[in-house]
């Protein structure tokens, strides 16, 4: 059972098939915490006025009860332990940077804990701009339970979420059990999927955590491993069209091993997980739980759904018809063909062109690989640039989805490989990386032939 979690990881990082490179939509929602995997944070946070609606419950059968009686030992305490918990919790991201929200957990009344209130939040220190790394601070806050008697003060929130008068600051063998505020630093690697086949994304997470991340280590009863507060997991975001998403995840929180799928239809999200796979139901926390999660994610600024961007699939593109005064050059060449370096221009089609510079710096386009200076009046690159508009001369800003760009560093090269058509701006194309979802904080602007410029957004 302890290689479960390998071999989970390797079956989502290893076995996920090629495909095109592309952030598919947001991440899934946790149990109680707003965006994640199942138990722990991510690096990434919802779009700026985007909320999530979430609920989850999940099941716990154990053979037996048992309460600590001294450092290392336990003794049992009454027969099977059978119920069902539930949680909700609502998630609001801002200015693309931070997400915050609010978690009720355990419906039940005062005699059996009461329900506990929570507030979490997340900053993104560092983004991912649909792959490489990002990097987060964060913290999730608990009430603690009360049972109703008065005598339960010190008594802690646990890693499930449901009151256990077992779990508290004077519990034998506990080292201080505090599990009210949990602060965390975490990190994410996004890796867009390979160019092939059906569209997917990988991302990794680790970090670290205290509280309930690492309160209660000490105890027999609550933990059969323990971390120190170290959490990681990996997920595979499988994208099936019509801006549909399924994520399979995996993670160790620091106590369990954990694992779900969830399957998000254009918005409205609903899973499967199950909790503690290394266990063998020996108690409450040392049982494996199976529950079910469905949340729905809004879009604030769009007032709808949160459907992602649909994926462009590249076989299926359409082009725009090419200027009038745009012709292809057929005709050969008479003489042999010079040396010269190779280069590829990405032209404002988003198609590439083939093109040699010589030694003696002469642009050739072929084949036949005739010098652009040869070329007739008329005959020129399909495409529309932006170079000439006044726009782009005198430097305006660019408005496009509710948003501004502004210019933003040198004209560069572009890879067409690496970038789609997301819309246009005064009849000059605007092009976005494949692996970033709207609002996009990159744009790329044509200013001709092989040359890009790029806008940032306010």
């Amino acid at each position: 059972m302890r290689r479960i979690p390998a071999c989970a990881f390797l079956t989502l990082t290893l076995l996920a098939p090629p495909a095109s490179a592309q952030t598919l939509g947001t991440m899934p929602a946790t149990l109680r915490y707003g965006s994640g995997l199942l138990d722990i944070p991510v690096a990434l946070v919802l779009p700026h006025l985007a909320f999530t609606v979430t609920y989850s419950g999940f099941g716990v059968s154990a053979a037996e009860t048992v309460v600590p009686d001294s450092p290392g030992q336990t003794i049992p305490a009454g027969g099977r332990f059978e119920r069902w918990f539930s949680d909700g919790s609502l998630a609001l991201g801002l200015f693309d940077r931070a997400e915050v929200g609010a978690t009720l957990q355990h419906f039940a009344d005062r005699d059996r804990g009461g329900r506990i209130y929570g507030t979490f939040g997340r900053l993104a220190l560092l983004r991912p701009d649909g792959r490489g790394p990002g990097l987060a601070a964060g913290f999730r806050h608990v009430t603690s339970p009360s049972f109703g008697d008065g005598e339960s003060g010190d008594v802690q929130p646990n890693r499930l979420g449901y009151p256990d008068w077992r779990v508290s600051r004077s519990t034998p063998g506990a080292e201080d059990f505090n599990g009210n505020f949990s602060p965390y630093l975490v990190g994410t690697l996004v890796f867009p999927g390979f160019a092939g086949s059906a569209p997917y994304d990988v991302t990794l997470h680790a970090g670290w955590g205290g509280g309930l991340f690492q309160a209660g280590r000490d105890l027999e009863f609550y933990r059969e491993t323990s971390s120190g507060g170290v959490f990681a997991g990996a997920a595979v975001h499988f994208g099936l069209g019509d801006r549909r998403l399924v994520n399979l995840m995996a993670e160790f929180n620091g106590f369990d091993a954990n694992a779900g799928v969830q399957i998000d239809l254009g918005g409205i999200r609903v899973g499967a997980f199950a909790l503690g796979l290394q266990y063998d139901g020996e108690t409450t926390f040392r049982s494996r739980k199976f529950g079910v999660l469905g949340s729905v994610a809004f879009c604030g600024g769009l007032r709808a759904l949160c459907r992602g961007r649909r994926a462009p699939a590249p076989d299926t593109v359409t082009l725009p018809a090419p200027p009038p005064d745009t012709v292809v050059v057929v005709r050969q060449a008479d003489r042999e063909v010079p040396e010269g370096t190779s280069a590829t221009l990405c032209l404002a089609t988003g198609k590439s062109v083939d093109v040699r510079v010589t030694p003696a710096g002469d642009t050739l386009v072929g084949p036949p690989w005739i010098p652009v200076r040869e070329l007739p009046p008329g005959l020129v690159f399909e495409g529309s640039y932006a170079e000439g508009h006044e726009w782009f001369e005198s430097g305006d800003p660019i408005r496009f989805g509710g948003g501004e760009y502004v210019r933003t560093g040198d004209p560069s090269p572009r890879n067409c490989s690496d970038i789609v058509r997301v819309g246009e701006h005064e009849n000059v194309p605007l092009f976005a990386n494949r692996s970033a979802e709207a609002p996009f904080d990159v744009l790329h602007v044509p200013v001709r032939p092989g040359t890009w410029q790029a806008y940032q957004r306010r």
